[in-house]
């Protein structure tokens, strides 16, 4: 005896199939779209009380740093240094902090390594 599958039901995988490939095509779409928005978008930071100034795009390249006068101490180097690594650091999970937020706007939360 040969089982039989419901009128009109034979062909509906390929439809979910097809309609699946679409939704990941224009998921695919769209990851690219906001990757590419926040490689152009520029984000600053400021650390010691305003006394370092960085700005840095989404795809992390620094385009400006910008000291007080008052933080350049010749007598405290290990100061500035500090400074510029906290603001460096903090700026960088800034960006990697906005993009995951908006490519979790994308995917609708589904975690696809590698993508930010």
């Amino acid at each position: 005896m040969k089982s039989r599958l419901p009128q009109g039901y034979a062909n509906s995988g390929n439809a979910n199939m097809n309609q699946m490939v679409r939704k990941a095509q224009k998921m695919q779409e769209d990851i690219t779209r906001v990757q590419e928005e926040l490689e152009q978008r520029e984000f600053t930071k400021q650390v010691g009380g305003g006394a370092l100034e960085l700005v840095m795009t989404g795809d992390k390249k620094l385009k400006s740093v910008t000291l007080k006068p008052e933080v350049v101490d010749p007598n405290d180097i290990e100061m500035l240094q500090d400074l510029i690594i906290s603001g460096v650091n903090e700026i960088i999970q800034e960006i990697e902090d906005v993009g995951a937020a908006e490519m979790e706007k994308v995917t609708g939360g589904v975690s696809l390594p590698g993508l930010i």
